[in-house]
């Protein structure tokens, strides 16, 4: 992969359109001038298109020029990606568990578009989506086939206004987060739903006003960003006095290890409060965290679905090419759908949801075949009890504990 991860930065290079944008746009002003020559002074029109031939040559010859890095760069990239891919089998896709619901893919892209901020490319996707509606395509082979009786999701049910506002609201605390460093506007925000946040069990309006006794601490103005002469030390204390008092019952450690940080003034370099003071990612951590609870709120995930079904996909693809070689050469198929032939190594951070693999049968649980914790504690699957219980008392597998199976009860994960 590494020839292709040059190429690919080398087109990045070569590919940037500015200039050749720059050319097209020249040549449209002059043509432009002409054309408003030409209706002001319609005797002087063949004057005035004899004196354009040269310059819109010029002009287009600029442009081709412009345009052959980048012509070069798309050709070298392509024969990298058919070097890299060509002996690769494609995966079938006969079987699409998807195809049958199409307006739930719809509606992935168009809250895609939403969190990051593309209003105007999401309504227009919205608007072409539902002048033609998309027609699912009946998959029998797939754990969930269409039923045509069945209401699907509307994409009518996304409110683009007001989704667009709330992700507006999102981007400008976050523009002010990370850019500004003023963490007023995420601090109104925090209290605007403090009782929602403190159900949740957050800490971040906690995390903002530390963040905000700290700036005034290091002697900057919240609003400004600016270094103050003299006065950070009073107005941090002033601010504590003020703001931290509502967040004694639940941060008086922090709270304490704050305050008595301002003892170290002189020396708070060597100080056992330095991590506090002295975080170069605080900014970045307080501004991830506000984007999880307001996406939470909005009961949304941190990251977009889309963004990681595509990126999971994109892990997986090597493995699963791998493996349609491998069952093309040995002629055998696969046979589900509902979980994949082979363990694909995702990052922790893709780790949703808990998984439980019975140690007898060494097959992961489902809803129909869930985990079983017997009396002496040790789990096995449903189907792995039955099968060793046989409907009377047996001895556990890891154990000398006997019981019945009517002892055992579901682990729910």
């Amino acid at each position: 992969m590494d020839p292709l991860l040059l190429e690919h930065e080398r087109l990045v290079k070569k590919g940037n359109l500015s200039k050749s944008i720059d050319d097209v746009q020249a040549t449209i002003n002059l043509l432009a001038k002409a054309r408003k020559s030409i209706a002001s002074d319609p005797d002087e029109a063949q004057s005035t298109l004899a004196k354009l031939q040269n310059p819109v040559k010029q002009s287009f010859d600029r442009t081709n020029d412009s345009l052959k890095g980048v012509y070069s760069g798309l050709g070298k990239y392509q024969k990298a990606l058919d070097k890299n891919f060509k002996s690769m089998p494609l995966l079938n896709a006969d079987y699409d568990a998807l195809s049958s619901h199409p307006t739930l893919i719809n509606r992935a892209i168009a809250m895609h578009l939403l969190r990051e901020g593309q209003f105007s490319v999401a309504s227009k996707f919205l608007a072409e989506a539902a002048a033609k509606p998309p027609t699912p395509l009946p998959t029998p082979g797939s754990p969930n086939p269409h039923d045509a009786t069945q209401v699907e999701m509307d994409l009518g049910s996304i409110s683009s206004e007001f989704l667009q506002q709330r992700f507006a609201d999102m981007y400008y605390i976050l523009d002010q987060l990370r850019n500004e460093h003023n963490p007023g506007p995420a601090i109104q925000w925090a209290r605007n739903y403090s009782e929602m946040l403190e159900a949740r069990g957050s800490n971040l309006e906690f995390e903002l006003v530390k963040l905000q006794f700290i700036w005034l601490f290091m002697g900057k103005e919240p609003d400004t960003n600016q270094s103050v002469a003299s006065g950070g030390l009073s107005k941090a204390l002033e601010y504590a006095r003020r703001e931290f008092s509502g967040f004694q019952s639940r941060y008086l450690r922090e709270i304490q290890q704050l305050v008595t940080g301002m003892a170290y003034v002189p020396n708070l370099q060597t100080s056992p409060y330095r991590h506090i003071f002295h975080n170069d990612s605080a900014w970045e951590e307080v501004a991830n965290s506000f984007t999880r609870e307001f996406c939470s709120l909005l009961g949304l995930s941190a990251d977009s679905p889309l963004y990681i079904a595509t990126t999971a996909g994109a892990i997986a693809l090597p493995t699963l090419l791998k493996l349609a070689g491998i069952m093309k050469d040995k002629r055998t198929e696969w046979t589900t759908q509902e979980e994949l032939p082979v363990e694909i190594a995702l990052p922790p951070s893709y780790h949703f949801h808990s998984i439980f693999v019975c140690p007898v049968s060494k097959e992961q649980s489902t809803e129909e075949n869930p985990p079983m914790m017997q009396p002496c504690g040790h789990v096995i699957a449903q189907e792995s009890l039955a099968r060793l219980s046989k409907g009377s008392r047996f001895k556990c597998p890891y154990c000398p504990g006997e019981s019945h199976p009517s002892g055992a009860k579901r682990v729910y994960l």
